[in-house]
């Protein structure tokens, strides 16, 4: 089993650059390409080497990583003229953490094994709270020995670290992740709005409802931004639509109907159209209030 040494790691944005510094405190040589440079400052200035392209990125690394925005980025900066796969040597493990689609996931492996390459896709969940605390959980697809082999990388990112299959398989493990969280969004978004309706001390109900049966991590850490009125992202509207997209294309692909995504769909489209496209996933409790009439926050 080869020692990984040097790291590529693509895509600081809000949850890239703190996943990424879990690295190099560790002792991982990091060499990051992102960009807006600026959004990699800090690890810069703890000793990473700036890259000019993904393919610089990927030169001379054991491992790199990816964690960017759309299937279509996860295709150009892996696939891409200058994408990791055109520089990386055999014996790279490329892990996209990206959340994008299956057949993607597929594709990449079958090129990467043409170059006697590595390939894993590793989607995570527990957004911006999960990455900063090295708590996310991490799903991953693709051959166990190459899992193995970058496994104490992952588990210096994340909390939960699980081999679910073959290629596509963690990609697939992370769309079940986000049709559960359309049922806690859409559930926060209504019964908060009820409960402001109400004129109930929301902050109080919280405590109550959150330590029940109706309590979970997302309500948990999202619940009290919403209160608050803080509706900045751990992790954007437009990227969770692009998740949801994502999950109704497999699910009709497997001949699954599926109304409760399409709807939760629907109404994050119109949340996004009304100018949060770019604030969390919890804004959408901000749409409600408003087309009720109602807000939260002072």
């Amino acid at each position: 089993m080869s020692q990984i040494k040097t790291v590529g790691f693509i895509g600081t944005g809000i949850m890239g650059a703190q996943m990424a510094g879990h690295l190099q405190r560790a002792g991982w040589e990091l060499q990051v390409y992102n960009r807006t440079k600026e959004k990699a400052q800090k690890l810069l200035d703890g000793g990473a080497r700036w890259c000019q392209s993904p393919a610089d990125a990927a030169d001379g690394a054991d491992a790199v990583f990816t964690i960017v925005g759309f299937p279509r980025d996860v295709e150009s900066v892996i696939l891409g003229e200058n994408g990791v796969l055109s520089s990386a040597s055999a014996g790279t493990i490329v892990v996209d953490m990206t959340t994008s689609e299956p057949a993607l996931a597929r594709r990449i492996y079958q090129q990467a094994k043409a170059k006697g390459v590595g390939s894993l896709d590793a989607p995570v969940s527990g957004g911006d709270v999960g990455a900063r605390q090295a708590t996310l959980a991490i799903m991953v697809g693709g051959d166990r020995e190459d899992f193995q082999r970058v496994r104490p990388l992952l588990e210096t990112m994340g909390k939960t670290v699980r081999h679910i299959g073959p290629a596509g398989a963690g990609q697939h493990c992370k769309m079940v992740n986000q049709i559960l969280i359309t049922g806690v969004m859409t559930g926060m978004a209504e019964a908060f709005t009820y409960g402001l309706k109400a004129g109930l001390d929301m902050e109080t109900v919280l405590g109550v409802v959150g330590s029940g049966a109706a309590g979970s991590a997302g309500l948990s850490a999202l619940g009290p931004r919403v209160l608050k009125g803080d509706f900045e992202p751990g992790f954007i509207i437009e990227h969770y639509i692009k998740d949801m997209a994502i999950a109704l294309a497999e699910a009709e692909a497997m001949g699954l109907d599926l109304p409760g995504l399409a709807l939760t769909k629907r109404r994050y489209e119109q949340a996004a159209a009304s100018g949060l496209a770019r604030k969390g996933t919890q804004a959408l409790c901000k749409a409600v209030a408003e087309k009720n009439g109602l807000r939260f926050g002072r």
